[in-house]
């Protein structure tokens, strides 16, 4: 892309680069205050056919193949709590609101809505709520309460080519449009911005604890209902939640005394994160194949969930290859999450294309059909 081809979008949209120092340098940043304005943004980038990186926190950007583009939409500006129905146990917000703000607000009202905890990434600004279900991640507390596109009730997308889209309902027993919140769940813009989202919430445990133990297999099979189960290369924890009486409960039945809250690992600090996802019953065999093939000493293994993140400083291509041979042919997957900036890949980020991926093509183009939204990011490149 050339300044030339951009200059028809500055002449209408306001550039917004000064006050956003953290996006990375583009020949325009557009920064909508309404979907009706990103909608208007998308619409002109669509007509001219001018690809658009959409931007919340940065915190995932390291996921998938690189977008080549030099107009950065950015949605910290929508960040507004829509509608809070505590009784109802429904929120709505916009897409740029910052994950901790978020649970920092529920909160007043003993309420979560069991979003990734704490930070996600060492570098980048703070998550949002956006890019967290753009990205499909889901937090540590997954094992208990299910991924984030299940919490998802309601979503309002802004499409490639312009248009509001709303589909389900503000409802926790909802059907009506069911599909399109968790088809937006980790679709990495592929089908347009997410505007805002309506997300279900739990209420927060009276008490809650960390039980160290020795085997995290075994104390998964031992443990009852945990909200998680973690190994790291410091040893196993396994995270309970409820009554005093039943964290106290919980940390008898492990042998173990359970320290007061939830200590989650801190995140990995090396310039490669791996994501090795395979089925849960092979969690363990993922961690000593992760640390043996790559030789990292670095890990995150979350067991009953079936994924560990691996770290290491140098990534050695053969021994990646070889790790991700064997997790494909176990149905899993190998995929890098983060890169060191301005590293040429020599591995596929995603690892095997999708066998549905001509159904992913044709949903793409019609949420997005000059293709101009995150164009590239996902397998395929799609």
């Amino acid at each position: 892309m050339t300044a030339r081809a951009v200059l028809p979008l500055r002449g209408r949209f306001a550039d917004a680069s000064d006050e956003f120092p953290d996006v990375p340098e583009a020949e325009l940043v557009l920064a909508p205050t309404s979907l009706e304005e990103a909608a208007e943004m998308l619409r002109a980038a669509s007509d001219l056919a001018v690809p658009v990186l959409v931007w919340g926190g940065g915190t995932h950007q390291g996921l998938g193949h690189p977008v080549d583009s030099d107009v950065i939409l950015v949605t910290r500006r929508l960040a507004a709590v829509v509608d809070w129905q505590p009784e109802d146990l429904t929120v709505v917000v916009e897409a740029g609101l910052p994950v901790a703000d978020l649970e920092a607000l529920l909160a007043e009202r003993n309420q979560t809505a069991v979003l990734p905890e704490g930070p996600v990434a060492v570098s980048g600004g703070a998550a949002t709520v956006g890019g967290v279900v753009a990205a499909g991640i889901s937090g540590w507390r997954r094992l208990a309460y299910g991924p984030t596109r299940d919490r998802m009730l309601e979503v309002r997308l802004v499409t490639g080519d312009g248009r509001i889209v709303t589909a389900g309902g503000r409802v926790v027993k909802n059907v009506t449009g069911y599909d399109l919140p968790r088809l937006a769940a980790g679709s990495f813009g592929a089908l347009g911005m997410i505007g805002s989202v309506c997300l279900k919430l739990w209420p927060l445990p009276a008490a809650s604890g960390t039980i160290p133990v020795e085997d995290a297999a075994v104390a998964r099979r031992t443990a009852y209902r945990p909200l998680a189960v973690i190994e790291t290369e410091d040893g196993a924890s396994v995270y309970v939640a409820g009554t005093p009486e039943a964290v106290a409960g919980q940390a008898a039945d492990l042998g173990s005394a359970a320290h007061p809250g939830l200590a989650w690992p801190v995140p990995l600090v090396t310039t490669w994160v791996l994501s090795l996802r395979v089925p849960a019953n092979l969690t363990s065999e993922a961690v000593a194949r992760g640390r043996r093939v790559l030789g990292c000493t670095s890990y995150r293994a979350a067991h009953g969930v079936g994924e560990v993140k691996l770290g290491v400083d140098e990534l050695d291509t053969i021994a990646f290859a070889v790790l991700r041979r064997w997790a494909e042919d176990r149905l899993g997957a190998l995929v890098v999450e983060r890169r060191p900036d301005g590293v040429d890949l020599d591995v596929d980020p995603w690892g095997a294309e999708p066998a549905g991926l001509g159904i992913q093509r044709r949903i793409k183009a019609a949420f997005d059909p000059a293709g101009v939204v995150n164009p590239g990011r996902l397998p395929g490149p799609l």
